[in-house]
This record gives structure tokens, C-alpha cells and sequence, in this order.
């Protein structure tokens, strides 16, 4: 099975960039994987400008705990990431990168509306977050962390995703 094969590959070569020991035995807690997600979805993305800083923003209650930490100060792509915690619509813009947590999923026609397809990666894990303009969306299915793409929305944002990272997609929205 090329697909479960390609995701396991992606989650233990990632897993030794967290210096974190992995073991088939041993499972990740969901929002250390989650995060390793976010750090591909960075790296598998183009910015129609180029940034020094990618400026990743959680919006909503921190459900990564600790977890999220792993990425501040990461570079991907000759880029540094920097974690933020936002609370206010406003301050949105300064972001490459949000992620509505479900605790603000209520708000995601707000927050993609007040962005009006400024080039920002939107993510989000909350049922029918893709259908409602945000551009990847995690679940979890069987203890396996699962996305879906809205390639429509991030072409509308002028983001690129990387054909090997919608091929990984459960689905993909155009």
C-alpha cells in the first residue's frame, strides 16, 4: 500500500528532526503528530513572496500544548518558523501560516473572510473545515492522522501545494 507506506515514511523521518526515539509499538500523541503535519504542510507550500520568517499563528485555544514548541525557530525551506498565539481576527494578517483550533472553527467564516485571499496557509482539524475555505484539514481516523486539501481556496490565496503533498490527501477539493 503505496499511500500508508508514504505517511509512515513522512512521520518517522520527520519524527528524528523532534529528536524523539520511535518505536512501531510506541504511539505519537496525536498533537506531536499533528505538529509534524504542520511542518510539512510549511515545507510543501510556496508563497507567491518570499519570507525570512514564517510566522505560524495558532488561533483559538491551544490544543498542541507543548507540542507546537518543537517548531518554533525550525527552518524549512532556508525559512524560519516562529510560533504565535493569536486572539483577535486583526491580528491575523501578520501570519504565513494559521491554524483555527476547534475551539474557533465557530469563527472560520470570519477569520477567511477578514483574510479575503490574502497568500496565508489555513488549517484547521474540525469536521467540514475544507468545504467552509480553509485550505487543509486534518482528522483522525483509526489512530492515523489524515488531511484533505482545498486546492481551490489556496490557488485563490496564490499558494502552490506541492503535488506530493496533495497526493498524500484523503481528498482534494478543486
Amino acid at each position: 500500500m503505496k499511500y500508508g507506506s508514504s505517511i509512515l515514511g513522512i512521520i518517522l523521518s520527520l519524527g528524528l528532526l523532534f529528536l524523539t526515539p520511535i518505536a512501531y509499538s510506541d504511539a505519537l500523541p496525536e498533537f506531536r503528530l499533528k505538529a509534524v503535519f504542520l511542518y510539512n504542510f510549511i515545507a510543501y507550500t510556496e508563497w507567491p513572496d518570499h519570507h525570512i520568517t514564517i510566522n505560524l499563528c495558532i488561533y483559538g485555544d491551544n490544543s498542541f500544548e507543548n507540542e507546537i514548541d518543537a517548531l518554533n525557530e525550525r527552518s524549512v525551506n532556508a525559512q524560519q518558523i516562529k510560533i504565535h498565539h493569536k486572539t483577535d481576527i486583526e491580528s491575523l494578517l501578520d501570519c504565513q501560516v494559521i491554524f483555527i483550533s476547534s475551539s474557533a472553527i465557530n469563527d472560520v467564516k470570519s477569520i477567511l473572510n477578514y483574510l479575503d485571499s490574502k497568500p496565508i496557509l489555513t488549517i484547521a482539524d474540525s469536521k467540514d473545515a475544507v468545504q467552509h475555505g480553509v485550505v487543509l484539514n486534518m482528522s483522525v481516523v483509526n489512530n492515523k492522522i489524515l488531511f484533505e486539501a482545498n486546492q481551490q481556496a489556496a490557488l485563490q490565496n496564490g499558494l502552490t501545494l506541492s503535488a506530493r503533498l496533495l497526493r498524500l490527501a484523503t481528498k482534494v477539493y478543486r
